[in-house]
């Protein structure tokens, strides 16, 4: 019995968790499997399909589509991203150990206690210490999203979204949203010195990749401080 109908396009209908037959459709399916779940692409002739069911299969779609199944998940290893931003030789990881004043910063950022005691980080020439890469999370609405920041010379040279975990909001992962962080630099107010448009549907998920922007600047300040001492 067929549990799941949804059309692409005006050709196309896919049918999930099913090999149950369907009126319309011709030729054998082809199967793929996205997270464990079986997909079945039909060709189907559109212009014959009641317009009842038209309309169904394409609310389903949009249904579909706003699921975690497709858009959330873990799209790059934290390990891989820290490689990746190193050139594949990345330097040994560093903990910073969090002082009572550096912590209340963070929360100050955060608008919320934070229970972490020290961070990981890896920094590149330890002389001029000038690029350092972090790998740090805050919840959206209520799940943690994981994010890598790379920054040179105290000012943010990636961000890259590596696991998101929320239902919604995931359209922050894409480089239409994270290369406005580039060149990013932390005032005086612990305030980002460029503004960071808002998405609309992800105004949680946005919220917290700033925070996180803003954190790994003053972390990155403060290591900046101490190699310099």
């Amino acid at each position: 019995m067929t549990s799941l109908v949804i059309l692409t396009d005006l050709t196309w209908v896919w049918v999930i968790n099913s090999k149950g037959s369907l009126n319309k459709i011709t030729g054998a399916p082809m199967n793929i499997r996205i997270k464990g779940v079986p997909f079945y692409f039909y060709n189907v002739k559109f212009a014959a399909m009641k317009m009842h069911i038209k309309i169904t299969a394409l609310f389903l779609l949009s249904l579909m589509l706003s699921t975690e199944i497709i858009a959330g998940g873990v799209y790059q290893d934290p390990a891989d991203f820290i490689n990746e931003v190193f050139d594949n030789n990345p330097p040994k990881a560093e903990v910073l150990w969090l002082d009572k004043d550096l912590k209340t910063q963070i929360v100050k950022i955060l608008d919320h206690k934070y229970k972490g005691l020290r961070v990981r980080y890896w920094q590149q020439d330890k002389k001029s210490a000038r690029r350092t890469a972090w790998v740090l999370e805050e919840i959206g609405k209520e799940k943690l999203i994981t994010v890598g920041f790379l920054v040179n010379s105290r000012q943010i040279e990636q961000v890259k979204v590596l696991v998101f975990r929320e239902s919604r909001g995931w359209e922050v992962r894409h480089d239409f949203f994270t290369d406005q962080f580039k060149q990013a630099k932390l005032k005086d107010n612990h305030q980002l010195d460029k503004t960071i448009d808002n998405i609309s549907g992800a105004t949680l998920s946005v919220r917290a990749v700033r925070k996180l922007a803003q954190i790994a600047l003053l972390l990155d300040q403060h290591v900046q401080h101490k190699s310099a001492e």
